[in-house]
């Protein structure tokens, strides 16, 4: 019965409401950050990459760079595009070759876009974990409650079945809350990770591909 009091005294009611409470703002924080991230990846950062890169090699062959610059300028704010574009800008700068200096400039860009792309995406992983936890923990808590009832003394066997089948209810309860919040939270947290593992290796394979046509143009 210690549990109990000391539950209630923490505003922990018998029917393990506290714990549904803490799992729903879970659940809110991780809806929030998945759509965002959504957003961000499938919508404000994604490119058809193949379509894009074929005109801007297409572009970079024909010795019109000041065109290709101007078709990244057009989608900067898109991930492939704002990389692409540090590395013609700096291509075009001078008439003599220099590969460093266009390696560098890409990796730069890319090091300023992979951090935006991954950004809070962690936490969404966090947040079904915590929930699972939350829930068992609620589990825990109203088995507890149900074997203090069994064990309480001077209850009636009425009221003792009672007890029993709350805290059983409670511990039902918490347990698939926690699992509504955790695994569509999993899901998209998996679905948000591929697409932006998806986005970091067309950089990778594109930049590679526009740094060998740039040289070997020069």
């Amino acid at each position: 019965m210690f549990l109990s009091q000391f539950g209630e005294a923490f505003g922990w009611s018998v029917d393990g409401s506290f714990f549904m409470y803490a799992i729903a703002l879970f659940g809110a924080l991780a809806a929030a950050i998945a759509i965002e991230r959504i957003y961000y990846i499938v919508i404000r950062s994604n490119v058809n990459a193949d379509k894009f890169m074929a005109e801007v090699r297409k572009l970079v062959a024909g010795g019109n760079m000041d065109r290709a610059i101007a078709l990244c300028e057009q989608g900067k704010q898109k991930a492939l595009p704002f990389v692409v574009l540090r590395g013609l800008k700096r291509a075009n700068e001078s008439d003599t070759l220099d590969f460093r200096a266009i390696q560098n400039a890409v990796d730069e860009g890319t090091l300023e876009v992979i951090p935006k792309l991954r950004e809070r995406t962690n936490y969404l992983s966090m947040l079904a974990n915590v929930a699972t936890l939350t829930g068992l923990m609620g589990t825990i808590y109203g088995l507890i409650l149900s074997f203090a009832a069994v064990g309480s003394a001077g209850v009636s066997e009425a009221d003792k079945s009672r007890l029993l089948a709350r805290g059983i209810s409670t511990a039902m309860n918490t347990t698939i809350f926690g699992l509504m919040v955790a695994i569509p939270t999993l899901i998209a947290y998996t679905y948000i990770s591929n697409r932006t593992n998806k986005i970091i290796d067309e950089l990778d394979e594109h930049l590679v591909k526009l740094i060998n046509l740039i040289t070997g143009n020069r």
